[in-house]
């Protein structure tokens, strides 16, 4: 490494630095929560309320009930939309397998056939509906928490739903059919769209800063290929594990890394390859240049088109 390339590699390794320690602080709380969502098939019109059953009896702001009525607030419960009597049929269902309903965590299902539970979900859970015109439920076997976002669908079609009154045949667990439903297509098209446009946009800045010849390009092409594909398979698995946060920050961070790699391959090999002499920090340049340019459309199209990246 010479010592130009050096010098620039330390000065763009000190402004990120920088920009580190400058970065604003952010409470804790903030920012996407994991979340477990819920869609139902085939599922008709009636009147029907759900909840996820936690293996575990709190999560987050939620817990289960304590076991004694007159310290219950019936009145703030009443005002977010659960009634004494909706409360109890939840609360009063007995799961063989010990699940426990954590109270204020009902929705109404029948209308928008989902049920989104977006502020710190169970990580083991089975999914309970009630139909109050006729007393009967319907409960699913245990699911698990998969994903940062983890989706369920529920195939309603020809489901034998058990009185309200518990005994453990009517409380079994093959009731309701809940199958992981993550849309694994629609990310892996994501993922080809975000690499084909990260290139061609750095393909594009290549030309603009004089860069000519097949073998010239096809070194860049390459090279991109050889940085884009993995940079992205990285960003696929941390939104799929942590969210849009961890995405956010895991994308400036291999950024930066691939910045650095391409700047020092770029100072080496396309030097030899130029027709023209060019100084060392040109193609320094050049690399940091394509990859701002690349990162701030991706934050663009992400806000623009939130489906592709």
């Amino acid at each position: 490494m010479t010592r130009t390339v050096r010098k620039t590699f330390y000065l763009m390794l000190c402004c990120f630095l920088l920009l580190t320690l400058l970065s604003f602080p952010i409470c804790a709380d903030m920012g996407p929560k994991p979340s477990v969502r819920i869609t139902f098939e085939n599922m008709g019109d009636q009147l029907c309320y759900g909840t996820l059953l936690s293996a575990t009896p709190s999560t987050g702001p939620y817990s289960a009930w304590d076991g004694n009525e007159e310290r219950m607030d019936f009145d703030r419960l009443d005002n977010v939309g659960i009634s004494k009597d909706l409360w109890r049929a939840f609360t009063y269902y007995e799961d063989p397998d010990g699940y426990h309903f954590l109270q204020e965590a009902i929705w109404q299902v029948n209308e928008s056939k989902q049920l989104a539970w977006t502020y710190y979900p169970p990580d083991s859970f089975k999914i309970l509906l009630y139909y109050p015109g006729t007393d009967q439920y319907a409960v699913s076997g245990i699911c698990q928490k998969y994903a940062f976002d983890t989706y369920y669908t529920v195939d309603m079609a020809g489901t034998d739903m058990g009185s309200v009154d518990y005994n453990e045949e009517l409380s079994g667990n093959s009731r309701l059919n809940a199958y992981k439903s993550y849309q694994w297509r629609q990310e892996m098209l994501s993922l080809v769209a975000r690499i084909f446009i990260t290139i061609a946009i750095e393909m594009g800045v290549a030309l603009l800063f004089g860069f000519r010849g097949k073998k010239i390009l096809l070194l860049l092409a390459v090279a991109n290929v050889l940085t884009q594909i993995p940079l992205n398979l990285l960003l696929n698995l941390i939104n799929f594990r942590s969210g849009s946060w961890a995405f956010i920050a895991g994308y400036i961070g291999l950024e930066f890394a691939v910045f650095a790699m391409e700047a020092l391959y770029y100072s080496v090999a396309l030097k030899k390859l130029a027709s023209k002499d060019k100084p060392t920090y040109f193609y320094v340049i050049y690399a940091f240049v394509a990859n701002a340019i690349s990162f701030v459309t991706g934050i663009f199209v992400a806000n623009l088109l939130p489906g592709i990246f």
